[in-house]
């Protein structure tokens, strides 16, 4: 299952039953968990720890320094779960001292091809980065969000959970869980509720999202008023948990 043509360094630590393709290379203190698959022309560096079932295709790059001009060779990590599945080209860094000092991607993850993920990110499960999308450093993407293609988040722009980016926008404010953006830059258009719908989310769950949507974004209230008022509904509070906790972390402000 290992390529003649591939070139693991013995410092390297691989599971059960990876395969792994020609002209790959796996460098010294990369970690791969068992049933992984590992196409042809991947580079791996480390210190990297992937977990199982994960499959990477040709010419992905992934646990490569920062380009970062902070970046002094300090001892950094990417940190990748299970069962992801990282299309053709794409490259995902390493973190910085300057944060966390790791990227970590979380399990159950789509990322197609050529989408760049930058220092110090965090991706959550269940996301899906459509192609080119670019995440600068320090990004967070909470689980089961949507960006389409082209989209291009800000250093520290966060991204709730659920939520809905367009394809080409230009993120450079945070995006609340549940609501779908677009433009350049982007703005808030409704609710993601097509996601929704097939999350299992029930027809009273997704009206109250829409009426939540409408008192942040349609009422002409003032931001701390309008969560004032969503904070108030106990009858509603696990539901609008993420959308309130999302804006409530922002430190570059919503997308309003």
């Amino acid at each position: 299952m290992i390529d003649p043509l591939a070139k693991i360094d013995s410092r390297a630590r691989l599971g059960r039953n990876v395969s792994v393709g020609p002209w790959t290379y796996i460098g010294p203190d990369v970690e791969i968990g068992d049933d992984c698959v590992i196409h042809s022309h991947v580079v791996l560096k480390g210190p990297t720890r992937i977990g199982r079932d994960n499959e990477i295709f040709q010419f992905a790059t992934l646990g490569e320094a920062t380009p970062d001009l902070k970046y002094r060779g300090e001892p950094t990590q990417l940190v990748i779960g299970d069962h992801n599945r990282i299309r053709e080209g794409v490259t995902i860094h390493r973190g910085t001292v300057q944060d966390r000092g790791e990227t970590r991607i979380g399990s159950h993850n789509l990322i197609m091809a050529y989408v760049h993920i930058g220092h110090d990110c965090v991706i959550g499960d269940h996301v899906i980065l459509v192609n080119n999308a670019s995440l600068a450093g320090h990004v967070v993407v909470d689980d089961w969000a949507f960006l389409s293609g082209y989209t291009l988040a800000h250093q520290w722009v966060n991204v709730g959970a659920h939520a809905f980016v367009g394809a080409a926008a230009y993120l450079n404010q945070d995006v609340p869980a549940y609501v779908m953006v677009a433009g350049h830059p982007a703005r808030p258009r409704t609710i993601n509720k097509v996601g929704l719908e097939r999350r299992g989310f029930t027809a009273e769950q997704i009206k109250v999202v829409q009426d939540a949507y409408r008192t942040l974004f349609r009422r002409s209230l003032k931001l701390e008023e309008a969560l004032a008022e969503l904070e108030a509904d106990v009858c509603h509070r696990e539901l609008l948990a993420p959308l309130i906790a999302s804006i409530r972390r922002s430190k570059r402000g919503i997308l309003r």
